[in-house]
């Protein structure tokens, strides 16, 4: 018995694990919003760290994502306007 899988035409048939932190200002109350940016890619990791009295808060995650889809999703995430920035790591 043989199984073949079938790749989107939309997606590359390369995807790599990218760790990517993004720090923004405004708290608890900014997370769906940045999780909703990450849409339509596989998040394996999701971390968000918010203290009492520090002004930043950020969110590290590691997603599934062809090359050509790492600046588009950096750029979606940089044009929120909670986010200070939006790096790999």
């Amino acid at each position: 018995m043989s199984t073949s899988f079938a790749i989107p035409a939309n997606r590359s048939a390369m995807l790599l694990r990218r760790r990517i932190a993004t720090y923004f200002v405004g708290g608890a109350d900014e997370i769906p919003a940045l999780v909703s940016a990450l849409g339509g890619h596989l998040v394996h990791e999701l971390s968000v760290d918010i203290k009492d009295g520090v002004r930043e808060s950020s969110m590290v995650c590691a997603v599934l994502l062809a090359a050509e889809e790492t600046e588009p999703l950096l750029d979606r995430l940089r044009g929120l306007t909670p986010v200070v920035s939006a790096e790999l790591v």
